[in-house]
């Protein structure tokens, strides 16, 4: 199961939103060589599901995917999440307004 494969770091996400973002990840991982960070992002982004993301949650969402990276933000509250999956780090959030 995808929750056995991914390590979250740190989240304040329901757990719906949780598992979505996960499987969009995964389903990314699936598709594109593991060192196309960008191409990673840009297709969770892209998704059928991100598009559902945003028809319900509301749009603005950002994702970094990457080996290394420092980052700070301000992200809408109940929107973020940081995990691990396979090699790659994943920072999924709604920029707050």
């Amino acid at each position: 199961m995808l929750e056995g494969k991914a390590l979250i770091e740190d989240t304040d996400m329901p757990l719906k939103m949780q598992i979505q973002a996960m499987a969009c990840a995964s389903q990314a991982l699936d598709l594109y060589d593991v060192l196309d960070c960008k191409s990673i992002a840009a297709h969770i982004k892209k998704v059928r599901n991100w598009q559902e993301f945003d028809k319900i949650y509301g749009s603005g969402w950002q994702c970094v995917v990457g080996y290394n990276f420092g980052c700070f933000f301000t992200h809408t509250k109940g929107s973020f999440i940081y995990f691990t999956l396979e090699t790659l780090n994943f920072l999924i959030f709604k920029g707050a307004s």
